[in-house]
């Protein structure tokens, strides 16, 4: 029979990535994997015992190609005609990490679980954040695959 993993079994880690000159995509791919917890050994699809992220220097996050400028989010405000379109040059420079954010979403399954666990992704534009405290490890994404980093 399978062994699931009871709610107060469940220990939360604290990761830290630095994104600076990082592939959007590459990044997102990463996080979501460990705020759902898929890198677990005890993953379960219906329980939340992902881990917590904390991606700093998002500022200088990298699109591949001409995804910058070209790429295009569209959002709905309900209203007839209230489609709004956005690209990620004009996003970054209102709010540097929801592009990433973004990316990191649409990658998680829909559902009330989904938002709880893009909870646990923290976003810093800076290369300072307050979790220090939390001691988190480290998570070097150019020694995971070489183009999981833009090289200029």
């Amino acid at each position: 029979m399978t062994k699931f993993v009871k709610k107060a079994d469940i220990q939360s880690k604290w990761f830290e990535i630095d994104a600076t000159d990082a592939v959007v995509g590459r990044i997102a791919t990463v996080v979501s994997k460990i705020i759902r917890g898929k890198n677990k050994t005890t993953f379960t699809p219906h329980m939340d015992h992902g881990d917590f992220v904390v991606v700093k220097n998002v500022d200088l996050i990298k699109f591949t190609g001409n995804k910058f400028q070209d790429k295009k989010y569209f959002r709905h405000t309900g209203h007839p005609g209230g489609i709004k379109e956005t690209t990620p040059e004009k996003l970054h420079d209102t709010k540097p990490g929801e592009v990433l954010k973004l990316a990191v979403k649409r990658m998680l399954p829909g559902g009330a679980l989904a938002k709880k666990q893009l909870g646990k992704l923290k976003i810093y534009a800076g290369s300072n954040h307050p979790h220090e405290a939390q001691n988190p490890e480290k998570i070097e994404l150019s020694k995971l695959n070489i183009k999981n980093v833009v090289r200029n």
